[in-house]
C-alpha cells in the first residue's frame, strides 16, 4: 500500500517526516492553499518520491515545477479533462493523479473517460474547496468503483482511522492521503501522531503495485 503525506512546506519537519514509513511526499502548488509552497525549501526528501499538487494550472506553471522541484509524479486535482491530463502527462513524462471529490454514486460516471489517461485516481471528499477539508465522505460509496485505475482513499483521514484502512479491501486500493488531521498547523506535520498511526496500518492490505 502507497502512503502518501502531502501539504509539506519546511524544511525540519520534512527532515522528521521522511524518516516514517511513507512512500510519497506531497507539495501543494496551488496559491490560495494554506499549505502552498512558494519557494524551494531548504531541504526536500531523498527517501520518498515527491509529488506535486496543482489545480487548474497551466502546462507551463506544472513544468517549471516538476523541473525545480524534481517531482515524481503530478497530482491535478481541479477540472482537468483527460486530454489535458494526457497532454501534461506526455510532456512531463512522469506519472499523473487525478483527483476526484466523492459524495454521492453519480461521482463516479464521470471516471471511465480518464481510463489510460492518468495513473492513479485519488478519491477525496466534495467539498467547495480544492481539498483539504479534513471531512470524511461515506467509504461504502467506493463499492461503486469498477473502474481499472488504481485509487488512493483521501478526504480528512485522521489518527483513529487504521483500523478502518485496515479493514478496508477494494480490488483497485492501492494507498492512502494523509494531510490536515495529522496537522499541528497548516503544512507542519505531527511526527508523533504520524508515526503512531503508520505503526499500524498493514502495509500488505491492498494489491501490489509499482511505486
Amino acid at each position: 500500500m502507497i502512503i502518501k503525506i502531502c501539504g509539506m512546506r519546511q524544511a525540519n519537519n520534512i527532515r522528521e517526516v521522511e524518516q516514517l514509513e511513507a512512500d510519497w511526499m506531497g507539495f501543494i502548488f496551488y496559491p490560495p492553499s494554506p499549505r502552498y509552497v512558494s519557494d524551494l525549501p531548504a531541504y526536500l526528501p531523498r527517501k520518498q518520491k515527491r509529488v506535486g499538487v496543482f489545480v487548474n494550472a497551466e502546462k507551463d506553471f506544472i513544468l517549471e515545477h516538476v523541473n525545480h522541484f524534481h517531482l515524481d509524479l503530478i497530482q491535478l486535482h481541479g477540472n482537468e479533462t483527460p486530454t489535458c491530463c494526457s497532454d501534461i502527462k506526455k510532456a512531463a513524462r512522469i506519472p499523473i493523479i487525478k483527483a476526484f471529490g466523492i459524495a454521492e454514486e453519480t461521482d463516479f460516471t464521470a471516471l471511465s473517460t480518464y481510463e489510460g489517461h492518468v495513473d492513479y485516481f485519488l478519491f477525496d471528499t466534495r467539498c467547495t474547496m480544492a481539498g483539504g477539508s479534513g471531512k470524511t465522505f461515506d467509504h461504502t460509496l467506493l463499492n461503486r468503483y469498477e473502474g481499472h485505475t488504481g485509487f488512493l482513499l483521501s478526504g480528512g483521514l485522521g489518527p483513529d482511522d487504521a483500523e478502518e484502512i485496515n479493514n478496508f479491501s477494494h480490488p483497485a486500493f492501492v494507498g492512502i492521503d494523509l494531510n490536515s488531521r495529522f496537522e499541528q498547523q497548516p503544512a507542519l506535520k505531527s511526527v508523533e501522531k504520524l508515526y503512531t498511526f503508520l505503526s499500524k496500518i498493514k502495509r500488505n492490505n491492498s494489491k501490489t503495485v509499482t511505486k
